[in-house]
Parts: C-alpha cells; sequence; structure tokens
C-alpha cells in the first residue's frame, strides 16, 4: 500500500507530492492531461517555433514562493530570467507608472506627490519580507507566526479593502497602477483584504521581480516532476480520475482539483455546495512580427504590461464581469511580453505574446476586438504585428484545465471572506469529510498563483496525519 496518492499535477500537486516524498513516504500522482503542469504550462498554440504559455507566464510568486525556495529545482533546469522592468503601466498620454525592483525609481514614476506615501507604505514590510511572506503564505497558521508583529502590521494595511488604502496618494498614476495589481486576482477593488494583495504583488516585484522560466512555464512544473521522481515518486499521466475506487490504495489520497471535482470523485455530495467561482477570462496568444510598438518605452523593457486607462476603468471592467454579468466595454488587460527577457520563446526577431481580459464565468462571447482596441491606444499599429493568435474564452479554459470551472483561473472567488477562508470556514482548510483525504489546490490557503504553497500547506497536514496513524 502506497502512502499517499496525488491527483492533479499542477504546481501545487506536483509540490505536495514532492513535499512528502522527501519526507520518505512512497508517493504515486496521477494527471489526467498527457503531460504535468496544470496552469504553469508551455505549447505551440500559433505557429512552429513559437512556444507560449497558456496560463501563467510571469511568476513574481514562484521566485519569492518559500516552498520552491526550500528545493533545488535549479539542479532540474529551471533558470529565472528578468526583464529590466518587473512591470509597467502605460497611460493614454504615453507616459507610464513603473512597478521596479527599486522603490525609488517606482515612487518617482507615480510622480512627488506620491513618491514619499509610496515609500511610506512598503518601507516597514520590506526589510522582513521573507519572513513575512512564509508568514502570510502559510495561513491559516500551523506554527506560530515567526514575526507576529510585523504580521499584524501588514494586516492592518492589508485587510481593508484597496480602496481605502489607496487614499493614502493624492494622483491618479499611483491609484492606477496599485488597483492594476489588485485586479490580477480578478478581485473587486472594494472587497475586503484587496489591499493585502496589491501590496503582496509591489513587495514580491521590490524582492526578487516578476521573471519568466527560461524556454516557458513548463520548466517550473518538470522541474518539480524530476524531482519528485528522483525521490522515487512515480507520475502517471493520461489517467483521468472520476472515484476514489479508480486509484491504489493508500494511506492518503490528496486532490489538485476543485472543489466541484472532489465532491463529484469522492462522493462528498453537497459538501462545497456554498463554493462560490468568479469571474472568467477571455485570453489570446499572439505570434508577432516583431515586439510591441508601445508608445510608453518603459513598457518595451517591462515584462508585464497592465492595460487600463485609470482606476475607475479597471473597476468598472471588474464590476462588469463579477457583477453584471455583461464583458466590459473596455476590459482592463494585464499582458506578458516574455521576449523582452527570453529571446528563445520565438524564432529570431520573432515574439510571443499574451493578453487576457476579464469576462462573466461561462461567458460564451469574443472579446478579440475589444480587447485588440484596447492594446491599439496605448501600442498603435499592434494588429499589423500579428502573425497568428491563438484565442481562449471561459468554455476553452476549462476543457483544457478541469480546475478552471466557468473559466475561472483562480479556482474560486477571490472576494469577501473566501479570499482568504477557502474552500470552506473552517480552521483545517486542507481536510476534507473524510479523515484520509486532502484537498491542495488553489481552492486553497493561500490561494491562485504559481506558488505551490497550497500543495504545501496540504502536504503538512497530511504528512501528520500519516505519523499519527
Amino acid at each position: 500500500m502506497l502512502d499517499a496518492v496525488v491527483v492533479g499535477a499542477g504546481p501545487n500537486g506536483l509540490t505536495a507530492a514532492v513535499e512528502l516524498a522527501r519526507r520518505g513516504f512512497s508517493v504515486a500522482l496521477f494527471e489526467a492531461k498527457g503531460t504535468v503542469g496544470g496552469g504553469s504550462r508551455t505549447e505551440e498554440l500559433t505557429l512552429p517555433g513559437f512556444r507560449h504559455d497558456p496560463c501563467a507566464a510571469a511568476h513574481p510568486l514562484a521566485v519569492n514562493s518559500p516552498a520552491f525556495r526550500a528545493l533545488p529545482l535549479d539542479r532540474y533546469g529551471l533558470e529565472w530570467l528578468h526583464p529590466e522592468l518587473p512591470m509597467a503601466h502605460p497611460f493614454p498620454d504615453g507616459t507610464a507608472a513603473v512597478l521596479s525592483r527599486s522603490v525609488g525609481e517606482t515612487a518617482a514614476s507615480f510622480g512627488p506627490r506620491d513618491a514619499g506615501a509610496y515609500r511610506r507604505l512598503v518601507a516597514p514590510f520590506l526589510p522582513k519580507w521573507d519572513t513575512l511572506v512564509r508568514d502570510f503564505m502559510s495561513l491559516p497558521l500551523t506554527a506560530l507566526p515567526r514575526d507576529p508583529v510585523t504580521l499584524a502590521r501588514f494586516g492592518l494595511a492589508g485587510l481593508p479593502p484597496s480602496t481605502w488604502l489607496t487614499r493614502r496618494f493624492r494622483d491618479e498614476r499611483a491609484r492606477t497602477l496599485f488597483a492594476g495589481l489588485v485586479a490580477h486576482v480578478m478581485a473587486p477593488l472594494g472587497g475586503f483584504a484587496t489591499g493585502a494583495v496589491g501590496l503582496v504583488f509591489a513587495l514580491a516585484a521590490h524582492a526578487r521581480g516578476w521573471p519568466v522560466a527560461r524556454g516557458g512555464s513548463q520548466a517550473v512544473s518538470d522541474a518539480l516532476a524530476a524531482y519528485l521522481e528522483d525521490l522515487g515518486g512515480s507520475i502517471h499521466t493520461d489517467y483521468e480520475v472520476k472515484r476514489l475506487d479508480d486509484l491504489p490504495p493508500a494511506r492518503a489520497y490528496v486532490f489538485d482539483t476543485s472543489p466541484t471535482a472532489l465532491a463529484r470523485i469522492a462522493g462528498f455530495g453537497d459538501h462545497y455546495a456554498n463554493y462560490r467561482y468568479g469571474p472568467g477570462v477571455f485570453k489570446i496568444d499572439y505570434a508577432l512580427d516583431g515586439p510591441v510598438p508601445w508608445t510608453a518605452p518603459q513598457a518595451r523593457t517591462a515584462g508585464t504590461v497592465q492595460i487600463g486607462a485609470d482606476s475607475g476603468e479597471i473597476a468598472a471592467a471588474l464590476r462588469a464581469a463579477s457583477r453584471e454579468g455583461r464583458a466590459p466595454d473596455a476590459p482592463f488587460l494585464i499582458t506578458v511580453q516574455p521576449g523582452v527577457a527570453d529571446p528563445t520563446r520565438a524564432p529570431a526577431g520573432k515574439h510571443v505574446f499574451w493578453a487576457y481580459g476579464h469576462v462573466p464565468n461561462g461567458w460564451t462571447g469574443d472579446l478579440t476586438d475589444a480587447i485588440e482596441r484596447q492594446l491599439e491606444r496605448y501600442a498603435p499599429g499592434f494588429r499589423d504585428r500579428v502573425l497568428a493568435r491563438a484565442t481562449a474564452g471561459p468554455p476553452e479554459l476549462a476543457a483544457r484545465n478541469a480546475n478552471y470551472v466557468g473559466g475561472d483561473i483562480a479556482s474560486g472567488a477571490v472576494s469577501g471572506l473566501q479570499l482568504l477562508l477557502r474552500p470552506k470556514l473552517s480552521p483545517f482548510p486542507y481536510g476534507t469529510p473524510h479523515p484520509a483525504v486532502f484537498i491542495c489546490s488553489s481552492a486553497t490557503p493561500p490561494g491562485p498563483g504559481v506558488h505551490g504553497m497550497s500543495g504545501h500547506n496540504a502536504a503538512k497536514a497530511v504528512w501528520r496525519r500519516l505519523r499519527r496513524t
């Protein structure tokens, strides 16, 4: 009998398997698709030689992850490549605010009236970032925090809505960039703890940047998989699990799946009936004949570029997708251009580029024209650079990855108490009604992103149970 079986080979499932194998437990991992990866894959979606990341592409959370930093993933081919700027947010007038590795450069891009306010915002946390991120991403706490004072101070700043936090800024440039940071998790700007979301992304950039993985995001998953196999774990792909009886006998079962799928497979009935899924996304992967012709110079050297004229336009786009049930007329866009740091992604002189906007969960329309109209506002002539495009709305995203229910790439609404307490209001979120069954997906704390911490935290709960029994 195996000690543990893991279902789902996304970053969290792979991390959970690795953590258990590192501690001497026998582990087998089962994945429905033909390769491992989940939301961290790389494929030729458009033309031969153009390597696209179907979901995650820039990795501020991965490079800062306490789980990943404790693993020898560099020995298995994972290399982080850093663009000159982690992120830029251009404006219609051709200027841009930036999120730089340098706090000073970032503050200066907001203008003199907000530079000091931004420095004061991040100053208490950046020197203690490594301890803070471990405490924050291990919530709910499985042990006492290492720096409870800094964690409490972070909570006081981050638990209120982001709109409260940005009141300290006097001009729109800082408010707009911060609103874009919050929108990465598709949360309404006025929601509970959204200030913490923006702060985490900003601090992550100052601490270690927003890099891309050399060769594509698949490198993250492949490194985890190779390490797991070296530890003696086995990986079985093309193996769809429809019920627990499909799996070999084990002392524990760990699911990197949506709560909906887990309830169906394990026979938990309506145990997760109150779990809410959030907005979907409409994503386009482009093969380009050259770099994106941004008007703002800063955007040309940034790995990630946020598109939204001001905080009001960003808030309206989020509101349309999450509350009004319609696609926004001017979608807020998150875009990534890996080629500014990794020229191996496309043939010489060519580029890959991706962009997505938020749409209602399960939306079946086509947002291509609205996305490209937004891009043309900040990069005139963009359409002339397009060699090929691959579009994916909520149905296509859900078909590629079953965890993206209705196209929700966060695997659950990141709003209200569900931002922190997911998938249920429970002090033991990785446990389920069955004592030998656990969940480790992005539907558990600390939530969405390629960081492996949900898998790490769940594995901790599993190995404690295995040692007790």
